[in-house]
């Protein structure tokens, strides 16, 4: 099939989340609110070290799976600092804790979104925060205001005190002026600056004996599975031991590969890699009517995508990588494509593989449509595309002004939160394409589902959570069960749940399916 350039690194670790309770009706419901610390002055320009850290704490209520809950919201700056203890960054979080339930030993959990690059306002403001977004339609919303701002009540404050972290150069947080941001912008940078600051929020706020969780996604999931090795510490790694396990690890959207850095592929992995394609495109292809969709739903049709992939699909891709396919094998694979994909033979082509993003540019042309990676329910017009893999995707630019405007007006109206800096939702520039890839004490090109492994083998009560969308053709379920399954992990430790989303998985129906279990996974 033809192929579309594209920047591949974007697309393969990129994070945004949105909601998956977009409705109409009251456009905004304000909560109770009770300012009840002064916050310090905030330079514009940069962060002084000698200044309080920025603190604004207001207390509110919530019906959050059916049960009144009073909850306390802190939103401010976290210092982290060398051992010296000279300020090194500041991490803005928002943490809410539940006060009508004394307990210090409530579960808390960690949340970020990924990029790197991006903040935790999709999480944030999409599936678990109290606060959401409302938008005026499940799939294929307007993007233009007024957007909705409402109570979230799949929020799972009633069972886990929250923490939503932006780290270093995302959201409000910045390094001190003259500090160069660089050397937090890596993946065991970043890992460490994580680390720092769970350690420092369970001291400030005496939770040490909580349960604790992190949940990340998409390059999140990345960051979770490395972080037990910078929470736990040791002489090969950090140099630091901080002994912090955790009770699990919730992974959305999930990539686990190591970057690719060149050098062939061989043929059985890239054979594999190119079959698990098929199921998310057989699905799509189902919700858009190129073909049937039976009685069993998304479900149905991605579970017999994903067993023709396994039993018939790579073998012939591998025998067509290795030149030995015949030509009569080779015009039933066509077939069979055609018919789970509902694409005429002709584009599908003698190479047998059907790439995600040629396929969203492809399937629906005769319509003159588009459909979105990172939610293929999302269609835009196919002519006068720009080109870019995140502002021009289908899915993309429909929700994320919707998330930032309900976002800043939650935090100036419900937080009274007032900085002199811009919050930066997703930065690029700096982040993603300066980003150092290179880690220590790990064999190149490892998988980042190896340092999952290696964090179950040290802790044998850590859990893991595995959530994916069937409409997600950016971070597929294929993929990340793929990467679970080759580092071994242990079986009866890991949990997959599936949803009839994208990317972001609690999109357009799914949010209490999603909250619903992952409370359950919780209090398991």
């Amino acid at each position: 099939m033809k192929r579309f350039g594209f920047l591949a690194g974007v697309c393969a670790v990129s994070v945004l989340a949105l909601s998956a309770c977009a409705q109409t009706g009251e456009k905004d419901l304000a909560p109770s609110v009770s300012p009840s610390v002064e916050k310090a002055p905030a330079d514009p320009v940069s962060i002084a070290t000698d200044a309080a850290p920025y603190r604004s704490i207001t207390d509110h209520t919530l019906v959050a799976n059916g049960q009144a809950i009073s909850y306390r919201a802190i939103a401010g700056d976290t210092w982290l600092r060398d051992m010296e203890g000279n300020p090194t960054a500041s991490i803005f979080s928002f943490t809410y804790l539940r006060t009508d339930v004394q307990d210090e030993n409530r579960p808390v959990v960690f949340v970020f979104n990924g990029g790197p690059g991006s903040a935790s306002i999709w999480i944030h403001m999409g599936a678990i925060g109290p606060r959401r977004v409302v938008l005026d339609a499940d799939v294929n919303p307007s993007n233009v205001p007024p957007f909705g701002l409402e109570d979230n009540p799949n929020s799972i404050l009633d069972v886990a005190d929250l923490v939503f972290i932006d780290p270093v150069g995302t959201g409000f947080s910045v390094p001190p002026n003259g500090t160069d941001p660089k050397r937090f912008w890596g993946v065991d940078e970043d890992a460490e600056a994580v680390a720092q600051f769970i350690e420092l929020w369970l001291s400030e706020h005496g939770r040490w004996n909580s349960p604790k969780y992190v949940l990340g996604e998409s390059y999140g999931s990345i960051r979770a599975a490395v972080l037990p090795r910078a929470l736990m510490g040791g002489p090969i790694y950090t140099g630091l031991m901080r002994g912090i396990t955790l009770d699990g690890i919730i992974l959305l959207g999930t990539t686990l590969d190591a970057r690719q850095t060149g050098g062939e592929v061989p043929v059985a992995e890239l054979a594999a890699k190119q079959a698990r394609s098929l199921p998310g495109i057989a699905a799509t292809s189902a919700f858009h009517g190129l073909v049937e969709m039976p009685a069993g739903g998304v479900v149905e049709v991605y579970d017999a995508a994903t067993a023709y992939a396994r039993e018939m699909y790579e073998p012939a891709l591998r025998a067509h990588l290795d030149g030995t396919l015949s030509a009569e094998a080779r015009a039933g694979v066509l077939r069979d494509l055609s018919r789970l994909t509902g694409l005429p033979e002709s584009a599908i082509g003698e190479d047998l593989y059907i790439d995600e993003r040629s396929y969203a540019k492809a399937a629906l042309q005769a319509r003159g449509l588009e459909i979105g990676m990172y939610d293929s329910r999302y269609t835009l017009p196919l002519a006068n595309s720009g080109g870019d893999p995140v502002a021009d995707d289908p899915a993309m630019t429909r929700y994320v002004p919707g998330f930032v405007a309900a976002f800043h007006q939650m935090i100036r109206n419900d937080l009274n939160v007032s900085l002199g800096r811009p919050y930066a939702s997703i930065r690029w520039r700096e982040l993603l394409f300066g980003w150092n890839w290179t880690r220590a004490g790990v064999a190149e090109g490892q998988s980042y589902a190896t340092d999952l492994a290696w964090a179950m083998r040290r802790n044998p009560d850590l859990r893991v959570m595995v959530a994916s969308g069937y409409y997600d053709l950016v971070t597929t379920p294929a993929d990340a069960r793929a990467s679970i399954a080759a580092a071994r992990l242990p079986e009866d430790r890991v949990t997959f749940t599936d949803y009839a989303s994208g990317h972001m998985l609690y999109l357009g129906g799914t949010s209490e399916a999603f909250s619903a279990d992952l409370r359950a996974f919780l209090e398991k």
